[in-house]
């Protein structure tokens, strides 16, 4: 008899699958008023620290912490808007709209950078080579996030992997699909590879949508 395969059961909505809240307490914001880093504090839910800022109105944020800040640092051309930056800067934490807080490029080491200006918006290119349009009253971190060399540590044990995954709400480990029995995964039960097609209709059941769903194209792209 087949069971639930791992889309179905992280559907389901388990404590298995779940990220306990504990893991994200704290609320990055900006402010207008100026500030001075009290403290650097590690998130576990987070690749980037985060720096808890004394406001001058006598009030306590965080925000995240740029490659090189430390504490009794001032905030004075740290945040900015994207209309006082200069292009080509690095920036990173980046508003998706005026006073929503940081929302864009917060992992460790990603940073980007403005592209053009004009009299409205700004083009901002993302790490990935993507280009966005964000309004120039949007605030941001002038600067790299720090926790850069993150992923140039090895794991070394199995088990510090997993409590890391754990804790963003990652499943690992991974099996292979075709590495499965047949009842446990649509891909199982084949000796050399995938027996079926991979690409299925965005409109196929939990319990089918595997592999490529909805793709637009397939194979190599030709030049």
């Amino acid at each position: 008899m087949g069971k639930r395969i791992i889309q179905q059961r992280r559907g389901r909505g388990t404590s298995t699958y779940k990220v306990r809240n504990a893991n994200f307490k704290l609320k990055l914001e900006f402010k207008d008023s100026g500030g001075v880093v009290k403290d650097i504090v590690q998130d576990p839910g987070r690749t980037t620290p985060v720096a808890m800022v004394q406001y001058d109105d006598g009030t306590t944020g965080y925000i995240p912490a740029r490659e090189g800040i430390a504490v009794n640092d001032s905030l004075d051309g740290v945040v900015m808007k994207l209309s006082e930056i200069p292009e080509s800067k690095p920036i990173f934490a980046i508003e998706s709209a005026p006073n929503t807080g940081p929302v864009f490029c917060r992992s460790g080491g990603s940073s980007a950078f403005i592209v053009s200006k004009d009299s409205k918006n700004c083009v901002v290119q993302f790490p990935s080579k993507k280009t966005k349009v964000f309004n120039l009253s949007c605030r941001a971190i002038v600067g790299t996030p720090a926790g850069a060399g993150r992923g140039d540590k090895p794991w070394i044990k199995a088990g510090n992997k997993w409590i890391a995954m754990h804790k963003k709400g990652k499943l690992y480990p991974i099996t292979s699909a075709n590495a499965m029995n047949a009842v446990d995964h649509p891909f199982g039960g084949s000796y050399s590879g995938v027996n079926k097609p991979k690409t299925v209709s965005g409109d196929a059941p939990p319990g089918r949508k595997v592999g490529t769903v909805a793709s637009k194209r397939t194979g190599r792209k030709k030049r």
